[in-house]
């Protein structure tokens, strides 16, 4: 196969010979590997971002939307080139800040049980102010929060139905937490919490 056409080789995945498949990634991966590393610098975002550039692929190829223009190769870096600009626009929209001195780990705290009456007033309240301070997350920050902490799913679980990587699903969500602190220092909210 490796004597094959992109063109041969695509037109016979898309009629299900996967070895077909296998023969363009083996003959693309390094060239659009290499150029992912120059672009992000990072090698595991640089993994995440090579396994979404030929799910794309993959993706567009066995619903016959790819279309013939005898430049594969320009076309599957164009997706990766795209897939890069993504990233670094959505990490410049997220704004995140570093505040690992902060004390309060709004997630983690075994300080949200409940006591009396009067306790149960007051983390009543600071659910209410967390909830507010959610909706002024991104929304792919917001979308992972929620699901982790209100519908109890799993990393794994949130990967797989936003269609991202583990990793990436972690980040939004390190970085929900993040701008959560930060609104609440922006505001001078304290989670007083009973213990």
């Amino acid at each position: 196969m490796k004597s094959e056409t992109d063109e041969t080789l695509v037109a016979m995945y898309a009629n299900g010979n996967n070895d077909a498949f296998d023969a363009l990634l083996e003959r693309y991966k390094q060239t659009i590997h290499s150029y992912i590393y120059f672009s992000v610098r990072d090698y595991d975002l640089t993994e995440d971002l090579f396994q979404e550039t030929f799910m794309k692929v993959i993706t567009t190829i066995r619903q016959g939307r790819y279309t013939e223009s005898g430049r594969f190769k320009a076309w599957i870096t164009r997706i990766a080139h795209n897939l890069i600009i993504d990233h670094f626009r959505q990490e410049r929209n997220e704004n995140t800040i570093s505040n690992d001195e902060v004390a309060v780990d709004l997630f983690n705290d075994m300080r949200f049980s409940d006591k009396t009456i009067e306790e149960m007033l007051v983390n009543k309240q600071v659910f209410e102010d967390v909830k507010k301070m959610i909706r002024f997350l991104p929304a792919n920050q917001r979308e992972v929060l929620e699901m982790r902490y209100y519908e109890e799913l799993s990393f794994k679980e949130i990967a797989a139905r936003t269609s991202v990587s583990i990793n990436t699903a972690l980040g939004r969500m390190r970085y929900a937490i993040l701008n959560m602190r930060r609104m609440m220092a922006e505001n001078r909210i304290e989670l007083s919490l009973c213990s």
